[in-house]
């Protein structure tokens, strides 16, 4: 390992910036938050501008590490203490001077801080405080940032930290205990979890206090409070093994309320005041009064660098919604860059088509009220790669279809393949004026392509279909499959010209040799 003491600051950018692109926990702020007087800076709750990178992941915002030093070893990570790479850190002043200096310039509307662990993980969690305490009132900076949670750092440097900024996350990495263990021995799936539960607490106490005495909301508030509050007093932080599904995820789902009685399922849980990880924000407190990480928290699991299905994936990811109100789980399909034998080998690249599914499966969890024991099973563990989880299951239960659109209500008919959350909306408060048809429904935004095999308008189909799985699923294929193809082949398209061959090697006729020699067409 090299350690560079001596480095301008244009090339320490250059390569902590380089070794931030493979945690993709950013996204848009989520909140809104206007300029005020005597400070720079706003944020949008419409979000962040994003880029992309040619392989598909989000450099969006000034995304750096403050160090590529670490104490710990694991395996996967290009960063891990026992790769022999240049080595350096910033200090909270040159993190500060490069926000404040790319924001001036348009370049950025906000800062995302990860870091590896230097020295300690309080040292480390006092260098961020640091930096977003300068940040925040020295250079008067009000835009949004988005700081990393060291595991295993103190709770008092992190409540601290939580109020200077907007979104926190802890990086679980891994979906069972068991892939921590073998590839990040260092880690712990308790030191991942207790942050997170800190967060939680925090966040259900300032809602709390946000809303008084309104009532209906605070009753939820208040009950996930005591629950979260209890769990995480008796430190029932649960570490459970199933022989017939193996996850080990130190997490539990929970259907049932004190009392026994069965929870349904919440349709559209993003939307919720408590859940999940909604924070109730007040638009006009000032610096000096700031709320308690007013973006939620997030989290990130990497895809395929170890054998869990995604069934145990989606499972993960449902008990940290459920359990921990996250905001969001990210998905980073597994890169290689480091040689070791505990690593997969995967011919084909990173596995970005089996991301992509899911995050649709996700999109399904958060938005859809699907839950994951409805999109996989213990026998039938991975998804489709043809189709899109939400029409593979609408295949596997044809007996619930055709939906009739002027009569089902909100949940049913977002479990129609074509239909979105803002389709379906649109489609409650339309047929209030009238009966709906198909021209109707495309003026609606609904995507016919794949809802016509799912959906009558007054009793009738758009045109007559047998509902019968092996022929919808014939039609669907076509275009799943093109764009999973487009997935796995993001990099192989080439600029095409009119005497594209197409790479088709024929044989040359005598007619074309006549043609050459003679100039005759």
């Amino acid at each position: 390992m090299l350690i560079q003491e001596e480095m301008d600051i244009q090339e320490k950018l250059r390569i902590l910036s380089d070794a931030a692109k493979y945690d993709v926990s950013c996204s848009s702020s989520g909140i809104a938050r206007k300029g005020k007087k005597g400070t720079i800076g706003n944020t949008l709750a419409a979000g962040i501008c994003h880029s992309f990178a040619a392989d598909g992941r989000c450099i969006s915002l000034l995304k750096i590490l403050f160090t590529n030093q670490c104490i710990y070893d694991c395996r996967y990570c290009v960063n891990r203490c026992s790769n022999d790479v240049v080595r350096t850190a910033f200090t909270p002043a040159e993190v500060c001077t490069l926000t404040i200096e790319f924001y001036r310039r348009n370049y950025i509307e906000g800062l995302f801080l990860s870091s590896g662990i230097l020295h300690s993980p309080d040292y480390t969690m006092e260098q961020i405080y640091e930096t977003l305490y300068r940040l925040r009132n020295e250079y008067h900076f009000n835009g949004y940032v988005h700081v990393k949670a060291i595991p295993g750092a103190s709770p008092e440097l992190i409540e601290r930290t939580g109020f200077l900024t907007d979104r926190m996350s802890v990086n679980l990495e891994l979906p069972t205990a068991e892939g921590l263990r073998r590839l990040a021995p260092g880690k712990t799936r308790e030191k991942i979890l207790m942050p997170m539960r800190q967060v939680q607490l925090g966040i259900a106490a300032q809602n709390l206090k946000v809303l008084g005495d309104s009532r209906s909301d605070r009753a939820g508030v208040q009950r996930r409070l005591e629950d979260s509050g209890n769990r995480s007093m008796q430190s029932k932080v649960q570490w459970w093994d199933s022989g017939k599904s193996g996850i080990s995820a130190g997490l539990r789902l929970s259907n049932t309320g004190k009392n026994g009685a069965k929870r349904d399922r919440e349709i559209g849980m993003a939307d919720s005041v408590n859940h999940p990880g909604r924070n109730v924000w007040s638009p006009d407190s000032s610096a000096s009064g700031r709320n308690f990480v007013p973006a939620g928290q997030s989290t990130q699991m990497i895809v395929g660098a170890t054998p869990e299905n995604d069934y145990q994936m989606i499972r993960v990811a449902e008990a940290l919604y459920q359990n921990y109100d996250l905001k969001r789980v990210f998905y980073s399909a597994f890169v290689r860059v480091n040689e070791d034998s505990m690593l997969p080998v995967l011919p084909g690249g990173p596995p970005l088509l089996r991301e992509h599914r899911l995050y649709q499966a996700d999109w399904l969890l958060r938005f859809y009220g699907f839950g994951a024991e409805e999109l996989l099973t213990e026998e039938r563990p991975n998804f489709n790669v043809l189709l899109d989880p939400k029409c593979d299951w609408a295949l596997r239960h044809l007996e619930q279809f055709p939906v009739e659109v002027n009569r089902a209500d909100y949940g049913t008919l977002l479990r129609v393949p074509g239909l979105g959350v803002k389709s379906a909306r649109r489609i409650v408060a339309a047929r209030r004026s009238g009966a709906l048809d198909f021209p109707d429904l495309k003026k609606l935004g609904v995507v016919l392509k794949r809802a016509v095999y799912f959906l009558t308008c007054s009793g009738r189909m758009m045109y007559p279909i047998r509902m019968n799985e092996n022929f919808i699923t014939s039609q669907l294929i076509g275009v799943e499959s093109r764009k999973a193809w487009d997935i796995e082949n993001h990099d192989s398209y080439r600029q095409l010209s009119l005497f594209d061959d197409y790479q088709v090697a024929a044989p040359v006729s005598r007619e074309d040799v006549v043609s050459v020699v003679t100039g005759t067409l």
